[in-house]
C-alpha cells in the first residue's frame, strides 16, 4: 500500500526492488523462476550490487528465496500473506492513532486531517488522492510521537508496485468512509473506534488487493483463497 513510503528519499537499491516487484506484479517473473539479475543490472544502468541488496531485502519480505551458488528464485505469492500484510498496517497504524490522540491533545491535528479530508472527494485523481492519503497517515505518525512506531512503518513495503490507487480503484472509496470516520472518532477522543476504523479499513484493502491480484493471476493457483498457505512453485519450492 502507498502508506508508509516515502518516495523522496530511494536508494539504488530500493529502485532495484521496486523493478523486481513489478516484474513480477506484470507477470514478468512467475513463481519459481529464476531472477535474471544481470539484465536487471543492465536495464536500470547500475551494477549487480544494488540488485544483490535488492534481493536480500526481497527475500526478508518473502518475495523470493536465494540459494547458495544458484541464484534467487521467485517465491508462489498467496492470499493469506497479502491479507496479512494489511492487517499488519491496521494495527500499526490503529496503535499510533490512539497515541496521537493521547498525546497530542486531539484538537490541532484533528482540524488538520478534517481539511485534508475534504479533499477526498469521488472525483479526486488517484495521483492526487494519494499524496492526501499520504499525508493523513503521516500526520497521525507524527502526532503519535514515536519513534518505534515509524521504525516499524519503514521496516513495511508496499506489495503493490506503481500507482496504488489507479491499480486497486476501489481502495479510493474504502479509504474515503474510513479516514472520514476515523477523524470523527478523534474528534470525539473516541480511541477505541479510531483503532477499530483503521483495522477495518486495511482489512478491506487488503481484500481490494487480493481481488486484484486474482484477477492477474499473480497467486500460484488462481482458485487459492489464502487459506490454504503457500503453494509450491513450479520447481517445488515452497513459495512461503
Amino acid at each position: 500500500m502507498a502508506a508508509g513510503i516515502d518516495t523522496t528519499r530511494v536508494s539504488i537499491g530500493d529502485q532495484a526492488a521496486l523493478y523486481i516487484r513489478r516484474l513480477i506484479f506484470d507477470g514478468a517473473l512467475r513463481p519459481g523462476t529464476r531472477v535474471p539479475q544481470d539484465e536487471i543490472a543492465q536495464a536500470l544502468g547500475v551494477s549487480r550490487i544494488p540488485v544483490r541488496e535488492a534481493l536480500i531485502g526481497l527475500e526478508r519480505e518473502g518475495w523470493v528465496t536465494i540459494e547458495l551458488h544458484r541464484g534467487a528464485f521467485v517465491n508462489a505469492l498467496d492470499a493469506q500473506s497479502v491479507r496479512d500484510h494489511y492487517g499488519l498496517y491496521g494495527l500499526v497504524y490503529g496503535f499510533a492513532a490512539r497515541r496521537a490522540l493521547a498525546r497530542s491533545g486531539g484538537e490541532d491535528v484533528v482540524a488538520a486531517l478534517e481539511q485534508l479530508v475534504k479533499g477526498l472527494r469521488k472525483d479526486t485523481p488517484p495521483e492526487e488522492f494519494t499524496r492526501v492519503t499520504l499525508e493523513f497517515h503521516r500526520m497521525v505518525v507524527h502526532a503519535a510521537q514515536s519513534t518505534r512506531i515509524k521504525v516499524v512503518l519503514r521496516a513495511m513495503s508496499g506489495i503493490v508496485p506503481g500507482d496504488f490507487f489507479s491499480l486497486v480503484p476501489d481502495a479510493m472509496a474504502i479509504e474515503r468512509r474510513a479516514l472520514t470516520a476515523i477523524t470523527q472518532a478523534m474528534r470525539q477522543g473516541d480511541q477505541v473506534r479510531v483503532d477499530d476504523e483503521y483495522v477495518r479499513m486495511m482489512e478491506q484493502v487488503g481484500e481490494a488487493v487480493v481481488e486484484l491480484f486474482n484477477r492477474r493471476r499473480l497467486f500460484h493457483s488462481p482458485d487459492e483463497d489464502g487459506g490454504q498457505g503457500s503453494a509450491q512453485a513450479g520447481n517445488g519450492r515452497s513459495g512461503h
